[in-house]
């Protein structure tokens, strides 16, 4: 049988060893309620607050600012909501972008229904928001900003340093879904985008799923949605998952330390499947001015996303169409919509993700698959390959 070549890994990642090792170590030794009162309870407790000292430790912040999540989507969502709400008697206006993940629209369309005005800015023909835009939008009852650090159907890099200081300079929080950026980047540009709040997620890194953090500055009023909540500083509601908290941050700790190598690895293979892909005129990379390495958008002329990733899937080739919280939808991608691309050309978009794990056999057999499945479909079409 074919060994499956997985291409996927801005969907998700699978537990690396280590991070399956603190898991089950801590399932077995630590299951008890962190806010139990006893000893195990307390002892719970305890190796929680380890967790979250080494998570601020990797930061480099503070660890009363770190609140441990259901993951992204959940993260944005807390960390939005509270800070809106938080900050509604000094105005109702939000900043956003037009190519961020669904789950901070999602949360935006509940606070618009709620009555707060979203603006969304629109990035330019790199995929970059500039401060320039900003500026057009911005209004004095402006509170918040949220701009997705690394987007995760095209890999486009926003400036979040110089956001941060623009943003910080007019008094407007800022926010960042940072879940595609985190220790595929120095983790110092977290601390030094003078960001307000971000969000991270585990299964992105080798870690478990279900399992998040949101870092907000202590220095900030909040007002989480839920009162009187008993867990994470009454930041969020049910009993903490401290098996994938332990395993979420031995995952952080060893991506971070090897952040270099696997940055130097990752950009090796993207460069490799870019200088073959470049020898087929009808496969197009959707390249961005500044993107992530990890990401690589392509599409071929006049097809489908979604019959390539099938018929790679049928060679045991595992990518997407996009951001995995809207696959199945058959929508266009929103990220090349912004960029200026026709419904057709959007729904053509196949996300290529790498990591430290991707082999040059797997670059040279996607390439070999791509060209085999393009002569295909296009002679089929009775279009010269």
């Amino acid at each position: 049988m074919k060994t499956l070549i997985y291409l996927d890994y801005a969907a998700t990642t699978p537990m690396s060893k280590q991070v399956l090792e603190a898991y089950i170590h801590t399932a077995k030794n630590y299951f008890h309620n962190t806010e139990s009162l006893h000893d195990c309870g307390q002892n719970a407790k305890d190796l929680l607050e380890h967790a979250r000292t080494r998570m601020a430790e990797l930061l480099g912040l503070e660890a009363r600012g770190i609140y441990f999540t259901g993951g992204g989507s959940d993260g944005n969502f807390l960390a939005l909501t509270s800070l809106v709400l938080g900050s509604q008697h000094k105005g109702k206006h939000i900043l956003s972008s037009n190519i961020e993940h669904p789950s901070v629209d999602y949360t935006l369309d509940y606070l618009e229904r709620n009555g707060f005005e979203i603006t969304k800015v629109p990035v330019n023909h790199s995929g970059v928001i500039t401060i320039e835009e900003i500026k057009k939008h911005i209004r004095p009852d402006t509170i918040l900003a949220t701009i997705q650090h690394v987007n995760s159907e095209t890999g486009a890099l926003q400036d979040i340093e110089r956001l941060g200081d623009f943003l910080n300079y007019t008094g407007v929080l800022f926010h960042s879904d940072c879940v595609q950026s985190f220790t595929k980047m120095e983790v110092s540009h977290l601390k030094s985008s003078n960001l307000d709040s971000f969000t991270l997620s585990a299964h992105k890194i080798f870690g478990p799923k279900g399992t998040g953090a949101v870092y907000i500055s202590p220095k900030l009023h909040i007002s989480p949605i839920l009162s009187n909540v008993t867990h994470e500083q009454g930041f969020r509601a049910g009993t903490v998952d401290l098996p994938s908290v332990v395993a979420f941050v031995t995952a952080a700790s060893d991506a971070v330390n090897a952040q270099p190598s696997h940055y130097k690895h990752v950009s090796g293979m993207r460069n490799l499947f870019t200088s073959l892909i470049l020898k087929n005129k009808n496969i197009i990379i959707e390249d961005t001015l500044k993107s992530s390495p990890y990401i690589l958008p392509i599409r071929i002329k006049g097809i489908e996303g979604q019959i390539i990733m099938q018929e790679l899937n049928r060679l045991q080739i595992s990518v997407s169409t996009g951001s995995a919280c809207q696959n199945g939808q058959q929508s266009p991608s929103k990220a090349l919509l912004a960029l200026g691309r026709t419904d057709s050309e959007a729904h053509g978009l196949v996300r290529i993700s790498f990591s430290h794990l991707t082999k040059e056999k797997d670059i040279y057999d996607l390439y070999e698959a791509l060209n085999k499945i393009t002569n295909k479909l296009l002679s089929v079409r009775g279009v010269p390959s």
